[in-house]
């Protein structure tokens, strides 16, 4: 067995990526406690993102303190914000370029 070891950067799921996205548009970066059916967001959810960095917890509910209010950090809002599609290499282009007749 190798002793080299890969390691990648974290990825966040599609539900945990969901989550972190609702943030993006609240005041603070305040991230839900329910999810868009009334549903409660599941509290390994919740932790994944806290031990990952990207989510922090903000205050304590008085209400209910069982409930964890979180609220994006940096390095959340840099991995929630949707990337702008990548341009066409110029090779592309130029290649297009060649196809039209004047």
């Amino acid at each position: 067995m190798s002793d080299i070891r890969v390691t990648r950067k974290p990825v966040p799921s599609p539900v945990q990526r969901a989550w972190l996205r609702r943030g993006l548009d609240q005041p603070g970066g305040k991230l839900p406690l329910f999810d868009r059916e009334g549903q409660q967001i599941d509290p390994r959810t919740i932790q994944a993102c806290i031990e990952q960095g990207w989510a922090e917890p903000w205050f304590k509910n008085a209400i209910k303190p069982d409930w964890l209010v979180c609220r994006l950090t940096e390095a959340g809002r840099k991995i929630a914000t949707p990337r702008a599609p990548r341009p066409a290499p110029i090779a592309a282009t130029v290649v297009e370029l060649d196809r039209i007749k004047v």
